[in-house]
């Protein structure tokens, strides 16, 4: 079977994320993308021009895909603390089984060590953490910082249920925030009179 001659960049950028999933960030080569797009690997050095350039051009893209996902959850859930919820319930949707949440984690060392690729995750956690403080806004006032306080809930429920996945992470990732939202409203209700 002959070659394809092209594919979109978002298609191979798509066939080079799978393959980190799969097989770690060191499983992309050139030669790997090659196998798994049909395209020559002459032709991918050519586009990409080395590795360290392919894996951030991967990973920018899917700091797009989840902007994307995060703008259209918070356009359409309500503005209230259970839409919160839902709103990082179904961003956790997307990271499967505890095998999956792994391989993810092997991806995120190489956003972490990429200062161009660490400043689409401080403006991601910007978005989303706005998008969190105005479903938590308080009946007098908006509560500064509450929404990233609960983004760091939902990555430490992540954590937390990795260690022992015997549910589905978006059902974990509910029980979860659902506590710390009642914690939250208990706490805003003030103490109670004796």
């Amino acid at each position: 079977m002959p070659r394809p001659k092209t594919m979109p960049d978002e298609d191979v950028l798509a066939a080079a994320l799978a393959i980190m999933h799969a097989s770690g960030p060191e499983g992309l080569t050139f030669a790997a993308l090659a196998v798994s797009t049909g395209l020559s690997a002459s032709t991918l050095v050519q586009r990409f021009e080395n590795k360290q350039n392919l894996v951030q051009r991967t990973l920018l893209q899917a700091w797009d895909g989840l902007d994307r996902l995060t703008a259209e959850l918070a356009a359409t859930l309500p503005m209230t603390p259970e839409g919160a919820v839902d709103l990082l319930a179904g961003l956790s949707g997307d990271y499967g089984g505890i095998e999956a949440y792994a391989d993810g984690l092997r991806v995120l060392r190489e956003d972490l060590r990429d200062p161009a690729l660490r400043a689409r995750g401080a403006r991601w956690r910007d978005a989303l953490s706005e998008a969190l403080d105005v479903r938590l806004a308080g009946p007098s006032a908006p509560m500064p910082g509450i929404g990233l306080l609960m983004a760091s809930h939902w990555q430490g429920a992540l954590l937390w249920w990795s260690f022992d996945p015997q549910i589905p992470v978006a059902d974990f990732v509910r029980q979860s925030l659902r506590r710390f939202v009642s914690v939250l409203a208990a706490g805003a209700a003030g103490p109670q009179e004796a």
